[in-house]
């Protein structure tokens, strides 16, 4: 048995003329997941078997399959109309199911068994492959997330609330007929396994958050970052969802996220701590501190002596610290990293400059020798000309990497062969140290 795809000119309204039995599904509604099909032509009788011939419609959002005996052997999710002949060979009109029908779906269809003509008992279910969406959530507890934040060694577990909505689609449905759904009388509709996912969406959160905040994201920003829970959760619930029911989560939105105000008011007093660890931060805190003091003392009841005597007798306990200590830590600190960056930058500089005496081969390495130690081929020759204190070799008065002007007492002779030039410009040796050739008037610059 199998589908044979009909010609377009068997559309229309003489279906009843064209096959035997036409069978079709109406638009699925949301809130239901499978249908079993409708003979339009013979709406009372047939029973639950469908004749040689008859004619089969699959509209976009839906998969059409064909259970016999309780077993399936057709499939199809490509929009058309299809022709049941049961002489054919069983096939798989995959549709936009190409994806979903891999991996366990595979290992799954080649254990199924197909029957040869028609059976006792023949049933055609529509499934609804299109996005179930308005699926709302909410942690009627609180769920544990982890607050990173690397910039002040801030490492701590707090308890969150979110709520939101999200979707899932129907990405393999011999898995959800085999695992979930079954035999059909009408139709299944999601109110009878919305309840088991949203409970096992729910606890899968929790590592889902973990990974999140491991992402060094804090939970104030988990709106933003609604696409790695998605992805997260599919991961985690890839088991019970995905090899399981056939089942993936399209999307996933949270409306808010609410820490407790014990957390929240922990967290912002460890940031401030934090970030008086820095001797400038904490000397304007404190010079804040004493102008407000100063202030209540001059405000006190018991007269405006009063209140410095107090005042002073706090600074005199050690309840006041140097000011101007902590600004000179802090302008130290200032100093110490200015040094590093400048040191980093110096270092990164002499990697990027090339060494004195070194030159770059053909190959693209660099060379200090005479040969190249990549490719072994010798050192150019050097152009005629002078050679820069940055090392390159100019022929005007001017270098043309740097600007430098020609030095005076420029060499008068340089060797024509390595391009050697002696120390002394006016009294050359009568042999070149590097190669042996001899000086003349050749070598004259």
């Amino acid at each position: 048995m199998g589908l044979i795809k009909a010609a377009v000119s068997a559309i229309g309204s003489t279906v009843s003329d064209q096959w035997k039995d036409y069978f079709y599904c109406d638009a699925i509604d949301a809130d239901v997941l499978v249908v079993k099909g409708k003979n339009k032509t013979n709406p009372g009788g047939g029973g639950n078997i469908i004749t040689n011939g008859s004619g089969i419609a699959v509209a976009d959002g839906q998969c059409m399959m064909i259970v016999e005996q309780g077993q399936i052997v057709e499939l199809c999710a490509e929009p058309g109309v299809f022709t049941y002949d049961s002489t054919a060979s069983p096939s798989i009109f995959t549709g936009d199911l190409k994806e979903g029908l891999k991996g366990a779906a595979k290992d799954a269809w080649e254990r199924f068994k197909f029957g040869g003509a028609a059976g006792r008992d023949q049933r055609i279910y529509y499934f609804n492959t299109k996005e179930i969406m308005g699926n709302k959530y909410g942690t009627a507890n609180p769920v544990p997330f982890r607050v990173v934040d690397r910039n002040i060694g801030l490492d701590i577990d707090i308890s969150i609330r979110c709520n939101g909505e999200y979707s899932y689609k129907i990405v393999n449905p011999m898995l959800f007929y085999t695992n979930v759904c079954g035999n059909v009388d009408d139709q299944y509709p999601r109110t009878e396994i919305d309840s088991m996912l949203k409970s096992e969406l729910l606890t899968a959160l929790q590592p889902a958050f973990a990974r999140i905040s491991e992402m060094g994201v804090r939970y104030s920003a988990i709106p933003g970052h609604t696409t790695e829970i998605a992805e997260a959760l599919n991961d985690i619930l890839s088991a019970k969802w995905a090899e399981l029911r056939g089942l993936q989560i399209v999307s996933f939105g949270v409306n808010s996220v609410k820490a407790s105000e014990e957390d929240e008011q922990m967290i912002k007093d460890l940031q401030k701590s934090a970030v008086m660890r820095d001797p400038s931060m904490a000397a304007a805190a404190l010079v804040g501190a004493q102008a407000d003091a100063m202030k209540a003392a001059a405000a006190n009841e018991s007269g405006a002596m009063m209140g410095f005597m107090g005042l002073g007798m706090a600074n005199q306990a050690g309840g006041a610290m140097n000011t101007q200590n902590l600004f000179a830590m802090g302008q130290q600190n200032q100093q110490a990293a200015m040094q590093q960056q400048q040191a980093q930058a110096s270092m990164q500089q002499a990697q990027a400059t090339p060494a004195p005496n070194t030159w770059q081969c053909q190959c693209g390495a660099q060379a200090a020798g005479k040969f190249c130690p990549e490719c072994g081929s010798p050192k150019p020759a050097p152009a005629e000309g002078w050679t820069c204190g940055c090392g390159a070799v100019n022929r005007g008065k001017f270098c043309a990497e740097c600007g430098a002007k020609k030095p005076e007492g420029a060499p008068l002779y340089q060797c024509d062969k390595c391009g050697w030039q002696p120390d002394d410009p006016q009294n050359p040796p009568k042999f070149c140290p590097e190669c042996g050739d001899i000086f003349d008037d050749n070598d004259k610059k």
